[in-house]
């Protein structure tokens, strides 16, 4: 099993767009995420999916930020629970990849779910990073040039988990899937697990956005997840604009990954 990115890209060693005075690739020392910078300057965001009016992607401008290289696993959510007692990933009914505080090896390097909103939130405060806006999570995911995928603009189902191609699994391990990576070499944008954002959702925002209002909505009933999930077949639900919104629960198919401010 491959436990590193780098031996399956070692190309991306060696970017061309890391500004002066910052790192491509850094570790949080805290519980061993791996980050990978997300470059300053503008990106198409938003089209068909991204808000309920749809309408044609829009340039934003956002600074530099880190964003973590896969969902945050159970392997270091593990470390989090041990070193916080806060309370592990157990469903209240249904068969858990947690028992107490206790998983089989196999799922060490598989996303950690039934966790909430809250939960990632006090994962990330723990750790010293924050979860993405989702104007970060979607550039991370689609590049700057409005991939409908992380790969391209293309669907292929064997470039994620998916409800299609997992057999009688579940989730799958974060190093899974390696061709279907986004251009910055962030793994499983699409698939596995849906993901927690910061932002609250808001069906306009996208309109404000395109009119060059960045501020996220203050309050809400629900929050933003992105990129679809292992109980998904439908291609639509897997594409980079997807805004999906789930009330502070937890499920089987939420993750989510964390990020990190760049400050030069």
């Amino acid at each position: 099993m491959v436990t590193n990115r780098i031996e399956i890209f070692p190309e991306l060693n060696f970017p061309q767009w890391v500004p002066e005075g910052a790192e491509w690739r850094v570790e949080n020392e805290k519980d061993g995420t791996q980050l990978l910078l997300v470059p300053g300057g503008t990106f198409l965001a938003g089209g068909s999916g991204a808000d309920e009016g749809g309408g044609e992607p829009f340039p934003v401008e956002l600074p530099p930020y880190y964003l973590g290289l896969h969902p945050v696993t159970n392997g270091q959510y593990l470390r989090f629970v041990e070193a916080t007692g806060h309370r592990p990933p157990v469903p209240p009914k249904g068969s858990p990849v947690w028992k107490g505080r206790n998983f089989l090896p196999e799922f060490s390097d598989h996303p950690v779910v039934y966790v909430s909103w809250e939960d990632a939130k006090v994962y990330c405060s723990w750790a010293g990073l924050r979860l993405p806006s989702e104007l970060e999570w979607e550039k991370g995911a689609r590049g700057v040039e409005g991939r409908r995928y992380p790969w391209g603009d293309e669907w292929d189902e064997t470039k994620c988990r998916n409800g299609k191609n997992r057999g009688g699994e579940t989730t799958c391990s974060v190093w899974s899937y390696a061709n279907g990576c986004s251009v910055w070499g962030h793994s499983q944008m699409s698939g596995n697990v849906w993901e927690w954002c910061e932002d609250w959702y808001d069906g306009q925002a996208y309109e404000r956005y395109r009119a060059a209002d960045l501020q996220p909505p203050l309050a809400g009933k629900f929050r933003v997840v992105r990129g679809g999930s292992w109980v998904l077949e439908h291609e639509g639900y897997f594409r980079c604009t997807v805004r999906n919104r789930r009330p502070d629960l937890r499920s089987m198919s939420y993750g989510f990954r964390t990020a990190r401010t760049l400050a030069l």
